[in-house]
């Protein structure tokens, strides 16, 4: 995992134990003086949130602990995990650059690649000038390596 997807998995448990949680104790104990559990819309709504966030707060906590955070500035060479790379489209000449993260924070909108990916493992151990091809739900995608950055 890269320090920056350490650090925003970090933020959002923090979020969830000091902000999310007390604010959903206290929208059940809230709703629990509203009378008759059994039809209370509020209590169950918050209670659906507190199993969420709670849910959410297990997952965070597991991946914390056995994340390895990886120091991308200390790296050189061909494409590995933590890479910045701009590729350019063979056939339409789109250039388009990603950076190859874990799989808990890969966000394809912001060009977080997930490692698991077909680009990024058809990436993997190649340099700059170098072809891939990759096959996509669109079919066959053919991409040439502009540059290989580590930041």
């Amino acid at each position: 995992m890269t320090r920056a997807g350490f650090v925003a998995l970090d933020e959002e448990l923090k979020q969830l134990k000091s902000v999310e949680r007390p604010a959903v104790i206290r929208a059940i104990a809230e709703a629990r003086e509203h009378g008759d559990l059994s039809e209370n819309a509020e209590y169950h709504a918050a209670r659906e949130k507190q199993s969420f966030i709670e849910g959410r707060v297990k997952e965070l906590e597991a991946v914390i602990s056995l994340a390895e955070v990886i120091d991308v500035a200390k790296l050189s060479g061909s494409i590995k995990f933590g890479a910045t790379v701009t590729v350019v489209d063979e056939d339409s000449d789109e250039e388009k650059t990603y950076q190859i993260v874990g799989e808990t924070e890969a966000d394809i909108e912001r060009n977080l690649l997930n490692i698991r990916s077909p680009l990024a493992r058809a990436l993997i151990g190649k340099d700059e000038g170098d072809s891939v091809e990759v096959k996509t739900p669109g079919g066959q995608r053919s991409y040439e390596i502009l540059t290989i950055r580590f930041v």
